[in-house]
């Protein structure tokens, strides 16, 4: 993988920080901001997070793909978006929720994947 760059995350509203994510290792390929966030260990346990929740919509039968999977917290919202283009790496973005917008947050992670350069 070459061109990993996730820098354009920042001009989301309410950016906090962000991390590509190797799903099979846990490990983050980039990392932007993160603010008092850990995005070593948040990467680490949000594998965990997509993991989990992928055996309990196979074990529901569920066979669709996950497009993201959202934490609301008091004051962030912590988006998760497995990539369609490579399952085994997501997206992890750190919003704060004051300043954000939900909704175009989302439309811009997917709108972000289509531009990444895998190399």
């Amino acid at each position: 993988m070459a061109k990993l760059d996730i820098n354009s995350l920042s001009g989301i509203d309410g950016f906090i920080g962000a991390a590509l994510v190797d799903s099979d290792s846990g490990m983050a390929l980039a990392k932007l901001g993160g603010g008092n966030i850990d995005l070593d260990v948040a990467a680490s346990g949000n594998t965990e997070v997509v993991k989990s929740k992928r055996r309990v919509a196979s074990t529901l039968k569920i066979n669709e793909r996950i497009d993201d999977i959202l934490i609301s917290l008091e004051r962030q919202y912590h988006i998760i978006r497995p990539l369609e283009r490579n399952e085994t790496l997501f997206l992890y973005l750190v919003l704060d929720r004051a300043k954000s917008n939900l909704a175009m947050a989302r439309h811009e992670l997917k709108s972000f994947e289509q531009n990444l350069d895998f190399g």
